[in-house]
């Protein structure tokens, strides 16, 4: 039993719990390795008949992967001088591919997968969740993809799951970071069940009493019976602005879009996407445009050269800086200004890396 994860067994359920609840069961490398393996086996256990990841205590899911442990191995490497932040055996290569060929190994999984989202859940814990079949919300969960914000850009399939959110819903949810809780979970499709935490414990219960030869329909059918209805979605109530805002093909559109329409929200939005690094709502809006017609094994290799052109450049190392280093919360992104965001910086990011590419 690992001190980072733990599994067990009831009934016909298999069953790994995040456990960091310190870090709000922020997903380590350690972890990630841990939890590749172990679905590989119950997968291959004819004794298993579904498969349930939940994070310990109330606060996290998961609050998304050590950015932290990445930043600090790319800022040795760039000190150093010596070698790539894409060479094999570096954390700044090996996170993001394990990661997200655990992401991939999750969204191809053969067994029913149960994730149960009850609190924070951001970045890497939407790629423990959302590539499953079923996702149990809460009262208390809380979802975003917050990379812009840390120079990033929203990963773990979010290229493929962030585009096919109902309208432009998905693009204002990359582009600004927004905080979501469970009524626009469910109506955003990233819960496909809303259960109240105190029923939890009911729903395992019911889960182990399945036999192991229990086939996806039985599962879904159990879910359904413990489903409620979270209530009305405040993101469907913005629905309408948001797609007429969010619909362009460049970031200085949106922008545009946003200053016409000059309401409470859309200068309270300009403000917020004023924040971020310009370099990554550039790529990151190329990124979901893109993944309007890509599958998600076509996108998953373009995300990871996308990770790979952000370790290469300023913007990430920044972001965690002022976010978890020295906690100023005043990035000096570079470039500074949207204009100054070249075509060729973004098209930099999604170069193929030739043998270091994503090997699936």
């Amino acid at each position: 039993m690992s001190s980072e994860i733990h599994f067990g067994r009831y009934g016909a359920v298999g069953e790994a719990v995040l456990a960091r609840p310190k870090a709000l069961n922020a997903l380590s490398l350690d972890m990630i390795r841990e939890l590749g393996p172990w679905l590989g086996k119950q997968q291959e256990d004819p004794e298993v008949a579904a498969i349930v990841v939940s994070g310990e205590g109330d606060r996290a899911f998961c609050a998304g992967g050590d950015v932290r442990a990445v930043y600090d191995a790319g800022i040795a490497i760039k000190a150093g001088g010596e070698g790539s932040v894409s060479d094999p055996g570096t954390m700044t290569a090996d996170f993001f591919r394990e990661e997200y060929n655990l992401n991939r190994a999750i969204h191809h999984c053969t067994k029913p997968y149960i994730a149960i989202v009850d609190g924070i859940s951001m970045g890497g814990g939407l790629g423990l969740s959302f590539h499953g079949l079923i996702r149990v919300i809460t009262e208390r969960t809380l979802f975003a993809m917050p990379e812009t914000g840390i120079g990033l850009f929203p990963d773990v399939g979010g290229g493929w799951f962030l585009p096919r959110m109902p309208g432009e819903t998905g693009t204002y949810l990359a582009l600004t970071g927004h905080r979501c809780g469970p009524a626009d979970a469910m109506y955003l499709g990233y819960g496909t069940h809303y259960v109240p935490s105190e029923s939890l414990d009911a729903l395992r219960s019911a889960l182990g009493s399945l036999p192991a030869d229990a086939g996806e329909e039985a599962v879904v059918s159990l879910l359904d019976t413990f489903g409620q209805d979270p209530g009305p979605a405040p993101i469907a109530e913005r629905r309408s602005a948001i797609d007429d805002c969010f619909d362009g093909d460049t970031v200085q559109e949106i922008f545009d879009a946003l200053a016409a329409h000059d309401t409470d929200w859309t200068r309270a939005t300009l403000q917020t996407l004023g924040r971020m690094s310009p370099t990554s709502l550039a790529v990151t809006l190329a990124q979901l445009r893109m993944g309007r017609a890509m599958d998600y094994d076509e996108m998953v290799r373009i995300e990871y050269r996308l990770s790979q052109g952000c370790m290469r450049g300023h913007d990430f190392y920044e972001g965690i800086r002022a976010l978890l280093v020295d906690k100023d919360k005043s990035p000096r992104w570079a470039p500074a200004r949207l204009a100054d965001v070249t075509k060729e910086i973004v098209e930099d990011h999604f170069k193929p890396l030739g043998a270091n590419d994503l090997s699936i």
